[in-house]
């Protein structure tokens, strides 16, 4: 078994509430923990090396999703990212 290690210096989040960064913050978690437990990611991954810098692309929300939907699909966009 390989170990992923995933370090992200900095989460910019424009338009939402301050309250809200943890929830966000757990969803992103959880999210990236889940994506990259999948079998064969770390052996997909081990071919990408180092990323010093990944941008998502924009994720669109409506008034009524929960913070935790920000976060889950910011991984989701890691996670193309990643396998590109």
């Amino acid at each position: 078994m390989r170990r992923v290690v995933v370090k992200i210096e900095n989460l910019v989040l424009k338009g939402f509430r301050y309250e809200d960064r943890h929830a966000i913050a757990q969803g992103l978690q959880d999210q990236l923990a889940q994506l990259l437990s999948e079998p064969g990611m770390a052996e997909r991954l081990s071919t990408v090396g180092h990323i010093p810098r990944l941008r998502a692309a924009e994720i669109e929300m409506n008034a009524d999703s929960k913070p935790q939907h920000a976060g889950i699909a910011t991984a989701s966009e890691i996670g193309k990212g990643l396998i590109r």
